[in-house]
């Protein structure tokens, strides 16, 4: 692998950086960096969305003929760390790093000549129906059913955590159609209108204060035939190719580095004229050297794979540390803050409150760390993903 980069990749990475600088306003740098929870609310990521789908750069993974800009893994790399290093609002992934990929792959013609551009556009906005009470980390033992009856499912059962439900018009779910042979056997990849009859949303408050996520109730929900995605059945192969995209879809370095960095912003004004605390900064040295390793990672990866495949299992190790490293810097900067963390702003978003009243370094904080904690829990916990490694890269 080489580190150096070329001429035209290091011009590549000034034209990002006069990119960002023209159409990145400092309203959604603040709103970004306010924000406590996985995800910006649509306000903050679809101005970004609309900018970055304008300029042909919002889906830097899609192949070329899906509108995807064709990018080198280098520039993909380059592109999405200036991005994050700038304080730009995360892309809401959903449609473009899960549901998309999946389409791209299982869809039919039709299928991806439909959904494709409105998620580009930003004119569908995603969430995601795989957890059910009693059905994390055994996904395959989830209970909503969908019963066919001529062209269409009639969908019954429950979802939760839910992300951004309260804000999508769509849903991609995964269903039980049948109940012979395994398990995995029975399930089926649903597109689901949020708007259709039958559709009930009951919002979740998370111990950080954010409405992120919810409980969604089926009774009665006619889905068309024509919006299941593959075969009646494949759904638990898709579903695994869209968590591979979710767990190592994107580059996490970058937005840690600069998570780290806000850290040491906060440290330094709550410290003042104070002595240095060596313990903290050697924590904060250890996790830099963290998220070098993990950038070595992901450049390994994105070199050995061509754009639009999935990451495979590797996906599990990057996730993993990912979440790890982001939780870890969640508790320094509670250390960092120490007794301001105990300031609690029950107002949300953050962003809306007035600039100048409060330290808005430090008022996210206490926040993001406690809505941190879920980070090695979602997308798959931690143990799943060692259970993951073992068996797909150690062989054991």
């Amino acid at each position: 692998m080489n580190l150096e980069f070329s001429v035209e990749e290091l011009a590549f990475r000034d034209e990002v950086k006069a990119f960002i600088a023209q159409c990145l306003p400092a309203s959604l740098v603040r709103a970004q960096q306010m924000t406590t929870s996985v995800f910006p609310e649509p306000e903050v990521s679809m101005p970004w969305h609309r900018a970055l789908r304008e300029r042909g750069w919002v889906a830097p993974s899609w192949p070329v003929e899906h509108g995807g800009p064709g990018w080198s893994p280098a520039q993909r790399y380059l592109f999405e760390t200036e991005c994050a290093l700038a304080g730009a609002p995360i892309v809401y992934p959903l449609g473009i790093r899960m549901v998309g990929p999946v389409i791209i792959g299982y869809g039919t013609p039709e299928q991806k000549r439909t959904w494709l551009p409105r998620i580009l556009s930003g004119e569908d906005y995603w969430c995601q129906g795989y957890s059910e009470p009693g059905s994390g980390s055994d996904l395959a033992s989830l209970k909503t059913r969908a019963v066919r009856e001529g062209d269409h499912y009639v969908v019954n059962g429950t979802k939760i955590w839910t992300t951004h439900a309260h804000h999508a018009n769509r849903m991609f779910a995964l269903v039980r159609t049948a109940d012979t042979g395994r398990k995995q056997e029975g399930i089926s990849f649903l597109l689901i209108d949020m708007n259709t009859p039958g559709i009930t949303i009951r919002p979740i408050n998370t111990i950080g204060g954010e409405h992120e996520v919810n409980q969604i109730f089926f009774d009665d929900v006619r889905v068309p035939v024509e919006n299941r995605v593959g075969d009646e059945g494949q759904g638990w192969a898709m579903g695994k190719y869209l968590l591979e995209f979710e767990r190592g879809g994107g580059i996490a370095s970058g937005r840690l580095r600069r998570e780290l960095e806000k850290v040491e912003r906060v440290l330094d004004e709550v410290r003042g004229s104070a002595p240095r605390d060596v313990r903290m900064e050697d924590e904060f040295i250890a996790l830099a050297c963290d998220i070098d390793a993990l950038e070595m990672i992901e450049l390994r990866v994105m070199t050995a794979l061509q754009v639009g495949q999935n990451p495979g299992a590797i996906s599990s190790l990057l996730k993993l540390r990912a979440s790890e490293i982001r939780q870890s810097i969640t508790r320094l900067g509670v250390d960092a803050v120490g007794a301001a963390g105990l300031v609690w702003e029950p107002r949300r978003p953050l962003y809306d409150l007035p600039e100048g009243i409060v330290s808005e370094r430090v008022l996210p904080v206490m926040s993001t760390y406690l809505n941190t904690r879920a980070q090695t829990i979602f997308g798959g916990a931690s143990e799943i993903q060692r259970d993951i490694m073992a068996k797909t890269l150690l062989g054991l």
